[in-house]
């Protein structure tokens, strides 16, 4: 046999092989991804019906202070948990990779241990300094009644969200997914509709968030424990330390994580500083709203993130790359039409959630073109994350930090809410390039290719349609049927068109996937 088909005969196996990996690793993103999809889709359906509904209970004012209260629990949260919720996901992923049962234990005691000794003391801070806080930085003393609320939600909020990243890390995503999305969020719209009813209120409101986090907190422990794989042991928790790779990982979260608060969520806090209550609520609707765009991105990165660890632990680039890749197009392919949506018909969205919301129309089309730039980069953020190169997002997050609260500060006093909005999209689309030229130079991974075009032409007939519809029949259908008409038109087009001419070999493979996941259940 020559040289040439003896490296012909070694190098089909090692093909197989690999084409063996990429398949089962895009079946389990795929089956994982399916749930935590679906129950994200359940989760931000029933989240835009519930917004709709409080928006119209209690009005934007309230929602501005319910806003602003959210943003403080926000920061402390983040302060207090020493970014140890965000390790819990990559290390447990590791841990369990490696078989190390002792460091995941260690890990797991000593990191909730801290979590929630961290965020309990300040909640503490914010219970004690309300009248302070309310006065001399929100100039508005009606807000203190309702920060100790929020005062007891940081620790609670902060430990379940650290079992359920550790839930994620150890690839149980759909049983997080089940008790997030499927019981607890149900539970905390009901618990919300009663207390409404009974006339309670903001109080009402933020009572059954603090219910919810308690629920899921009971949960996902429950889960956690009978697992097996979580023994918790005193000694893990008095005697033991993490290792010094978890804690520089957790600080490096942590200060990632404040960098992240001030580039996406601190314009909340320096409306509240500046504007009043309700201007502060109709930029929180229409920022929310825009949740909608990333449900893709969210549900492929639950499974994607822990696989990208393991992966680039296992020294697998190639399969990384050719993932990375196919998930991307995908990503953007589902996005695309809801995003076409967002900006053609902006005032259709503001207006569901009634008058006092509607002008937030230019708002929600601004931050959209962010959103755009997001999910057209994938998975990006958690290459860095989950292959040790956590530095680069620091300081990227630190540079735009300090630029955007800046820019905000100059303009929100003379601009409003539209200088706040146009400054967060600007981020956004700012973070996500830089983050994907650090990809590619320092993991040599880049998610585009020429089949990426074969999206260009249904989407421009998707856009197409979606403007027709616009002038057509916007004006005299109801704005939940307008919305719905068009977005399922456009949903049609192009991924129909996508699929008919626009398929790779690997995009095939998906669809056969989703083709036999769905034969599954039918």
């Amino acid at each position: 046999m020559s040289a040439p088909q003896l490296a012909t005969v070694a190098t089909e196996p090692r093909e197989l092989e690999n084409s063996r990996k990429f398949r089962w690793h895009l079946s389990d993103i795929a089956r994982q991804s399916s749930i935590s999809f679906a129950g994200t889709v359940f989760t931000i359906f029933l989240s835009y019906v519930f917004r709709i509904y409080l928006a119209r209970e209690l009005g934007a004012r309230l929602l501005g202070w319910n806003a602003l209260g959210m943003a403080l629990y926000s920061v402390c949260k983040l302060l207090g948990e020493t970014g140890l919720p965000a390790a819990a996901l990559r290390y447990s992923g590791v841990y369990g990779v490696r078989d190390e049962s002792r460091d995941l234990n260690i890990f797991f005691g000593r990191g909730l241990l801290c979590t929630t000794a961290g965020t309990c003391a300040l909640g503490l801070v914010v219970l004690l300094s309300r009248n302070w806080l309310a006065t001399r930085i929100f100039h508005d003393g009606e807000l203190s009644r309702y920060l100790p609320l929020y005062a007891i939600l940081i620790p609670v909020g902060a430990a379940s969200g650290f079992l359920v990243q550790t839930l994620c890390g150890l690839r149980m995503v759909a049983r997080g997914t089940f008790v997030t999305k499927f019981v607890s969020f149900p539970f905390m719209i009901v618990s919300t509709v009663v207390a409404l009813a009974l006339g309670l209120s903001l109080w009402g409101y933020v009572a059954a968030q603090i219910a919810g986090e308690f629920l899921t907190l009971a949960l996902v422990g429950w889960t956690l424990f009978r697992s097996a794989r979580i023994k918790v042991r005193w000694a893990h928790i008095a005697r033991q330390r993490l290792q010094p790779e978890a804690r520089w990982y957790a600080v490096s979260m942590l200060g990632m994580g404040l960098l992240g608060f001030i580039g996406g969520h601190a314009d909340r806090l320096i409306l509240g500083f500046y504007l009043s209550a309700q201007q502060v609520g109709v930029y929180a609707i229409a920022t929310s709203a825009v949740a909608l765009t990333t449900i893709v991105l969210q549900a492929v990165n639950s499974i994607f993130a822990p696989t990208i660890a393991s992966l680039h632990a296992q020294g697998e680039h190639g399969l990384l790359l050719r993932l990375y890749q196919t998930l991307t197009k995908w990503i953007l392919a589902f996005t695309l039409p809801v995003i076409l949506i967002f900006m053609i018909l902006p005032g259709t969205v503001m207006s569901l959630f009634g008058a006092d919301f509607q002008s937030g129309w230019l708002i929600l089309a601004i931050v959209t073109v962010g959103e755009l730039v997001n999910c057209a980069t994938g998975s990006v953020g958690y290459l860095l994350l989950m292959s040790g190169n956590q530095n680069w997002l620091i300081r990227v997050r630190l540079l735009l930090a300090a630029l955007i609260t800046l820019i905000n500060i100059a303009l929100i006093p003379r601009w409003g809410v539209i200088a706040a909005a146009a400054v967060s999209a600007a981020g956004t689309i700012l973070s996500n390039v830089a983050y994907l030229v650090i990809v590619r130079r320092t993991l040599s991974l880049f998610p585009y290719n020429r089949s990426y075009l074969k999206l260009l032409a249904p989407t421009m007939g998707a856009a197409a349609l979606v403007w027709f519809l616009r002038d057509q029949v916007a004006s005299f259908w109801p704005a939940s049927l307008t919305l719905a008409v068009t977005a399922a038109l456009a949903g049609l087009v192009l991924l129909g068109g996508f699929v008919a001419f626009g398929l790779t070999d690997d995009d095939r493979l998906i669809v056969d996937i989703v083709k036999r996941r769905i034969a599954a259940f039918v």
